[in-house]
């Protein structure tokens, strides 16, 4: 079968995602017209390399032009924004939004889609509210570069995690702030916060640093610079023992959290958006949102834009420092309910979903 992809490779979520759906799709055999959104495909975060993988999409992406066909349906990874582009008279789309609404700009581009791909039941229904058709719930699978290193990290203390962009909608700054007012420079915890956001400058990512600590000093929390490769992100998620990335507002799967369940890590998670799909009361440590609040923080969701309006679930400042405390009666227990997520859900499994979708009449 012939099938031509629009998608980006490189070291963020939506990469990863796209990576390994090509992954799946090389074993089946497929004749692949790649086109990488961003015309370059950044593959230096894969060091666990499969050489002929990565060949079958350099030849995909050099003979693009010579291979692809308008009248195969097009597998488009990207957000709704910038997905009325296609190279396909049919496109199916696999997008990822976080928000409670859609504007009126996102229904007609998400209307004019052939077929729609969601990470999460929550986004189908948001979209099927708006008389939205065609949308399939794909979840997300285990990333299988990562595995379980059974190596001694920190074992005189309790090891906390964050992991992801820093961003409003995930309560970065909240997260970090509750956790320092809690167990700040008490030298039996530790926090890792590997929050680093290409999207952000770097001056304004050291301002919003600064603001959380707000002039003080702490012995027990680290700041990590960009991991560039899957190998040290597997050896970060090894070596905790509790993750806080769970508790935000919104999310289209949550790769990091989900990977550290997988990984038999114990995740504080609110019981909201894409981590219902996933997480339950025996393999995390839910955490019920109480209150909703503006999507709007003027950096990535701007008041009266086009995409991105809405609302994000929301927890308080008091039950967010309960659930951080109450996480640490689970520190060094073996999640073995989480550890079952990696064979529940598989890129195996996800990839077969979307080819079947596809390769239905239309």
């Amino acid at each position: 079968m012939k099938l031509t992809v629009n998608a980006p490779v490189n070291g963020v979520s939506f990469g990863n995602v796209s990576y390994n759906i090509l992954r799946e799709i090389y074993r089946k055999n497929y004749e692949l017209s790649y086109f990488p959104i961003g015309d370059k495909i950044n593959i230096e975060t894969y060091d666990k390399i499969d050489p002929q993988f990565h060949q079958y999409l350099n030849n995909s992406a050099a003979k693009r032009l010579e291979t692809f066909d308008v009248n195969n349906t097009c597998f488009k990874l990207w957000h709704i924004n910038g997905s009325e582009m296609r190279h396909a008279k049919k496109q199916a789309l696999l997008t990822f939004h976080e928000t409670s609404q859609l504007t009126p700009t996102e229904i007609n581009i998400l209307k004019n889609q052939d077929l729609i791909f969601v990470t999460s039941s929550f986004t189908k229904s948001v979209f099927e509210s708006y008389d939205i058709k065609n949308v399939h719930f794909i979840p997300l699978g285990f990333d299988e570069d990562f595995n379980k290193t059974n190596a001694e990290y920190i074992n005189d203390k309790i090891h906390f995690g964050l992991f992801g962009k820093f961003e409003y909608r995930k309560n970065t700054a909240r997260i970090i702030k509750s956790w320092l007012k809690i167990y700040g420079n008490n030298p039996k915890y530790q926090l890792s916060c590997a929050v680093v956001n290409p999207f952000l400058d770097k001056n304004t990512f050291q301002n919003q640093i600064m603001s959380i600590l707000e002039g003080k000093s702490y012995n027990n929390i680290n700041f990590l610079n960009y991991m560039p490769t899957n190998s040290e992100v597997n050896d970060y998620l090894n070596s905790i023992d509790i993750d806080l990335g769970g508790l935000s507002g919104s999310e289209g799967w949550n790769l990091p959290s989900f990977n550290a369940t997988c990984l038999g890590k114990w995740s504080v998670v609110l019981n909201a958006t894409a981590h219902k799909d996933w997480a339950t009361s025996k393999n995390s440590i839910l955490i019920e949102p109480s209150r909703m609040k503006d999507a709007h923080d003027g950096m990535f969701f701007n008041k009266g834009q086009s995409f991105n309006q809405g609302e994000f679930f929301d927890i308080t400042d008091d039950e967010m420092e309960s659930a951080i405390i109450k996480s640490t009666e689970y520190a060094k227990k073996s999640n073995i309910e989480g550890e079952k997520l990696k064979e529940k859900f598989t890129y195996k499994a996800s990839t077969e979903s979307i080819l079947h979708a596809i390769s239905d009449p239309m």
